[in-house]
């Protein structure tokens, strides 16, 4: 299992360019570890569309607020890369901080707009941090393509955005969320739940594809049903809820009257565990 993990880029980089001028193309899978079989549905469509797949496992600090839960992540990189492996990943690319931000590390990269709304404003510096990360992944790796879960949609689309905008050329796949049998996005921080937690936490699931539902029969009802829906998953036992909104896909434009396309979004504390989910509303 060993031999399918590395830890410098450099040794990235020359595994990566042999199986260039062997003519394989390459799909990349970040993670921050605690694999689950959203990841592994990753790893699963990065296979279809590539001859090799490389997974990196890295904890990225800057992504975390103040108060949020770096220290208590769960990490176990021996399960991890044996699951990835398992599922069909040909490298493990598991770099220490230090390989990732060297001393005297000062550059960030910053996506505005799409960062304006939803998750922004509720963690500020988070998507900074993810587009720092993300940049140095793709150029680390620079793979065909690069597979990343709709369950962080917002994420996705600050990532196609600096790309595009940085001229780097790599190919950004979005995947379907992968769902509990009850409904729940599966999530690493769902180990967090306790079990009157875990039980109600599909509810969350139930309550956005209500405000789905009910914006279609009533579009320019859109904020009353969200402020509707808020108001609900606060008696069903959410702690607090941070939104429910309905956006543009596109531009994650805050819709007051429903037009397509659009999706549902939602973010919301369960005890300790904040949840986030969306779906589209057709």
């Amino acid at each position: 299992m060993t031999d399918s993990i590395i830890r410098s880029v450099a040794d990235l980089r020359e595994i990566v360019a042999g199986w260039r001028q062997e003519g394989k193309r390459v799909g990349l899978v970040p993670t921050m570890g605690a694999i689950h079989a959203g990841h592994l549905s990753l790893v699963s469509i990065a296979a279809k569309n590539c001859d090799k797949v490389i997974a990196s496992v890295f904890v990225n600090p800057t992504q975390f607020g103040e108060n949020e839960d770096l220290d208590a992540y769960p990490v176990d990189e021996a399960k991890d890369v044996r699951n990835l492996t398992d599922a069909g990943t040909d490298l493990v690319f598991c770099p220490g901080k230090e390989e990732i931000y060297p001393n005297g590390f000062s550059t960030v990269i910053s996506v505005s707009g799409l960062t304006a709304g939803l998750c922004g404003p509720f963690r500020p510096g988070h998507f900074d941090g993810v587009a720092t990360v993300v940049s140095k992944l793709l150029l680390q790796c620079l793979p065909d393509i690069a597979v990343f879960g709709e369950k962080d949609y917002q994420q996705l689309l600050v990532i196609r955005q600096l790309v595009s905008d940085l001229n780097i050329p790599v190919e950004i796949v979005g995947a379907p969320i992968i769902r509990e049998d009850d409904g729940l996005a599966m999530s690493s921080r769902n180990r967090y739940l306790s079990p009157d937690e875990r039980r109600v936490a599909p509810e969350f699931n139930r309550v956005l594809t209500d405000v789905a539902a009910l914006i279609k029969a009533k579009p320019d009802e859109c904020q009353n049903i969200c402020r509707n829906a808020r108001e609900e998953l606060l008696e069903l036992g959410f702690a607090s809820v941070d939104y429910v909104s309905v956006c543009d896909i596109e531009t994650l434009e805050l819709l007051k009257t429903y037009r397509h396309p659009a999706r549902v979004f939602g973010a919301a504390y369960l005890g300790a565990s904040r949840l986030i989910d969306n779906l589209p509303v057709d």
